[in-house]
């Protein structure tokens, strides 16, 4: 086959050029010293570094069950299913855009048997009709010549958005590990809930057989037993109501998992579950590594890409193109003399006249950008607001524990004294019953604010963006390992 002369490898080798799209560089979002609601600590302007680690933060409540649970979401979320393969379909529309870097290369092989017409012009008289078989392989190439641009802000564009998705993933694996620790929380203060009334019961049931009896002595009248009777019923009701919350949040947590709720089951318990501690002056890098900012800082990358690939369409398109194989019509196949090939056409296209639409394109992929950088800034500013939100939570939920524990304790006192007083007739039933009341509705809240403390510290994590501390990092895996692209 012959060679192709020099001068082509020039053509080729032709691609470099300018790129028409913006400096690119993330909008820079102001931010105060120090958390507003942290008692020290610095803060830094925001800005992707969601593949540091997360880590297993889960283990810090030291519940093998929590442990086991949050180990089956990855593997079973069918959440985490979807959020994988939309990953998948961005890497794929990322590796067909970059493949534009490189040329077209097509192969064929003809095979043909002709007859020409024996009245052919300028054919020999006599000659007769001619049969012949005629043998063709050959490949050919196209290749774009990227001198605006165009082609490599496209793959830059494609990247960015692999990238995005990739934010993406890893920040539906955050909110997935949240969200059932969160409900595991909820389930777990309905178990403790349970067995309070259990024990409340328990012990109204002992009150109400000390009423029927002073109502046999003729102590005690019939309001005092009919009391009686409704406090013991309607904590009986409050189980039952408690047995439909859980068997929700049960349920929640099964297809969380990825296991059907028929064949899934958490025993009930009260394990002593303390809320993370609240990381005084957290530093805001750890808000960095939120995906949802990093997927917002790579789209708003990609927009800008995409308005160099609209300003090129302006300037005309280069594409080189080729051929070459071997034709035969006997004879070995293969040899030199049948071989051939064709350089070109180099053909330049352009448009003229559009009647404006490619300035409207300009114009439109500058205001996507531009929607792109408002929408990164909200989601900076909005991952301080919900930091701050959590901080302050819990803070203050610290003080009411300790303040509705007392609250709790001094209504147990009262209700035992109030059924001291009546045991020894210095009371009517009434007044047992409002302090029975009192008690159990101040030892509910007690419960509630712990069950908010433990969620408290789960959305905590969430808003930075995963575990913070050192034992969280040691144990933390790669999360944005195989997924987040580079930067």
């Amino acid at each position: 086959m012959g060679r192709p002369p020099a001068p082509v490898l020039v053509l080729a080798a032709a691609l470099g050029g300018c790129s028409f799209a913006p400096h690119y560089a993330p909008p820079v979002t102001q931010a105060p010293a120090a958390f507003k609601e942290a008692p020290t600590g610095p803060w830094q302007a925001a800005t992707p570094l969601d593949h540091m680690p997360r880590g297993a933060w889960w283990t810090g409540f030291g519940d093998p069950v929590l442990d086991d649970l949050e180990a089956r979401v990855e593997a079973g979320s069918p959440t985490a299913a979807a959020a994988v393969a939309r990953y998948d379909q961005a890497v794929a529309l990322a590796d067909a855009a970059a493949s534009a870097r490189l040329p077209t290369i097509g192969a064929a092989a003809d095979i043909g048997r002709n007859q020409v017409s024996a009245t052919r012009p300028l054919a020999v008289p006599g000659s007769g009709p001619q049969r012949y078989t005629d043998k063709v392989a050959g490949g050919t190439f196209t290749y774009e010549i990227d001198l605006w641009g165009r082609v490599r802000n496209t793959i830059r564009a494609g990247r960015a958005g692999a990238q995005a998705s990739a934010a993406d993933l890893e920040s539906v694996r955050l909110s997935l590990h949240a969200l059932v620790a969160d409900t595991y929380f909820q389930l777990r203060g309905l178990d403790a809930e349970d067995r309070l009334l259990r024990q409340t019961v328990d012990a109204y049931s002992r009150a109400a057989e000390l009423t029927y009896t002073r109502h046999q002595g003729g102590i005690a009248s019939g309001l005092d037993i009919n009391r009686a009777r409704a406090q013991l019923s309607s904590a009986r009701a409050r189980i039952s109501d408690i047995a439909v919350e859980r068997a929700a949040n049960e349920h929640a947590l099964a297809v969380l998992v990825g296991a059907s709720p028929s064949t899934f089951s958490i025993a009930p318990a009260v394990p002593a579950l303390d809320p993370l501690a609240v990381p005084t002056g957290a530093p805001s890098t750890l808000v960095q590594r939120r995906p949802d900012i990093a997927a917002a800082e790579r789209r708003m990358a990609a927009e800008n890409a995409r308005i160099g690939v609209a300003r090129a369409a302006f300037f005309p398109t280069l594409t080189l193109g080729g051929s070459g194989g071997f034709e035969t019509t006997g004879g070995n196949f293969l040899a030199a003399p049948n071989s051939f090939w064709a350089l070109g056409p180099l053909s330049a296209a352009v448009t003229l006249f559009d009647g404006g639409r490619r300035a409207a394109q300009v114009r439109n992929a500058r205001a996507i950008f531009a929607e792109a950088a408002a929408d990164y800034r909200d989601t900076v500013l909005g991952a301080f607001r919900e930091v701050e939100d959590n901080l302050a939570a819990a803070r203050h939920l610290a003080v009411e524990q300790h303040d509705q524990d007392d609250a709790a304790a001094a209504a147990q006192r009262t209700s035992d004294l109030a059924l001291e007083r009546y045991h020894d007739g210095a009371s009517d039933y009434l007044e047992v019953v409002v302090a029975q009341t009192a008690a159990l509705d101040a030892q509910r809240a007690s419960l509630s604010v712990h069950t908010r403390r433990l969620q408290t510290s789960v959305a905590l994590i969430r808003a930075l963006g995963g575990g913070y501390g050192a034992a969280s990092e040691a144990a933390a895996a790669p999360a944005g390992s195989g997924t987040t692209a580079g930067r």
